[in-house]
C-alpha cells in the first residue's frame, strides 16, 4: 500500500518530468524554426538526403533539421511538441536513448529506398519514430503508463501507419518507413531502460498477503500465536480468598436460602 507521502512524492516526480519532457520538445522546435530562417540565407541543398549517393550521406545528420515550406515546419512542430512531451514523460531514459535511432534510422531509410537525384528533408521521420516507439513500448510494458501513453499516441497520430507507404507525391515516404523501424527496434532495445512504476494495492491484495504470510509461518490465518498474546483486562489479586463463597439470595416470602 502507497503512503500518503509516497503519493505526494510521485506526484512531484511526474511533474518534474512534464515540464522536462516539454521544455525538451520546445527547444527542439525552437531550433527548427531558426534552422529555417537560416535556410533563406543559403543554398541548403547539399545538407539533404540525396539516395545512394556518397555525398547524401550528410543529410543523415542535417537533413531533419530542414523543412520546404513554413506548412512543413508546421506540421511536425506539432508532431514533436506532443509526441516528444508523451515519451519524455512516459520514458525519459529509453525516449533519450532512442532519439539517435530515430534520427539516422528516417535519413537512412530515404537514402536507400528513395529515388535517385531527389532531396529528402524534413523531421517528419522522427516523429514517425516517436510515434512507433511509444506504441510498441505500450505493447510490450503494458502497466498503466505505457498503454496509457500508446493509446494517446495512437489516438491523435494513428494515421502515421498509413503514411510508412506509398501514398502521395512529394512525401518522404521513405523517412518515414525508416524512422517507424527505427522506432520499432528502439522500443525492443531500451523497453527496460525505465522502471517500472510503482502499482497502488488493492485493501484485498494486503489481505491476502497478510494471510499468506501467517500460513507460511505455522499460524491459523486469524488466530494469534498463542494465548498470551490475547490481552488480560483484569486479574484476580494474589491476596484475594473469596474462592467458594456462598451468596445468598432473598425469597419474595421474605427467607433467606442458599443455591444449591
Amino acid at each position: 500500500m502507497i503512503s500518503p507521502a509516497s503519493r505526494d512524492a510521485q506526484r512531484q516526480a511526474d511533474r518534474l518530468r512534464v515540464r522536462r519532457a516539454l521544455r525538451a520538445s520546445v527547444g527542439f522546435v525552437l531550433l527548427l524554426w531558426l534552422c529555417f530562417a537560416a535556410q533563406q540565407w543559403f543554398n541548403w541543398a547539399f545538407l539533404t538526403v540525396t539516395p545512394h549517393s556518397l555525398p547524401g550521406l550528410l543529410g543523415l545528420l542535417t537533413a531533419p533539421l530542414l523543412h520546404g515550406s513554413v506548412e512543413h515546419l508546421l506540421a511536425n512542430s506539432t508532431g514533436l511538441l506532443l509526441l516528444g512531451t508523451l515519451a519524455g514523460t512516459t520514458y525519459p531514459r529509453a525516449t533519450l536513448r532512442a532519439l539517435p535511432l530515430l534520427w539516422l534510422g528516417s535519413g537512412l531509410g530515404a537514402w536507400l529506398l528513395g529515388e535517385p537525384d531527389s532531396h529528402h528533408l524534413g523531421a517528419s521521420g522522427v516523429t514517425h519514430g516517436l510515434m512507433f516507439l511509444l506504441l510498441v513500448l505500450g505493447l510490450l510494458r503494458r502497466d498503466r503508463a505505457a498503454i496509457a501513453a500508446g493509446m494517446i499516441a495512437f489516438l491523435f497520430f494513428g494515421g502515421m501507419l498509413m503514411t510508412i507507404l506509398p501514398h502521395e507525391a512529394g512525401v518522404s515516404w521513405q523517412s518515414h518507413l525508416g524512422g517507424a523501424l527505427a522506432g520499432v527496434l528502439a522500443a525492443f532495445l531500451f523497453r527496460r531502460s525505465d522502471p517500472q512504476p510503482a502499482r497502488a494495492q488493492y485493501s484485498w491484495e494486503i489481505e491476502e498477503a497478510q494471510a499468506q504470510a501467517r500460513t507460511e509461518a505455522g499460524f491459523e490465518t486469524y488466530e494469534t500465536r498463542v494465548p498470551d498474546d490475547v490481552p488480560v483486562l483484569w486479574q484476580r489479586p494474589p491476596d484475594a480468598d473469596d474462592r467458594g463463597k456462598v451468596l445468598p439470595f432473598r425469597r419474595p416470602d421474605g427467607h433467606d436460602t442458599h443455591p444449591h
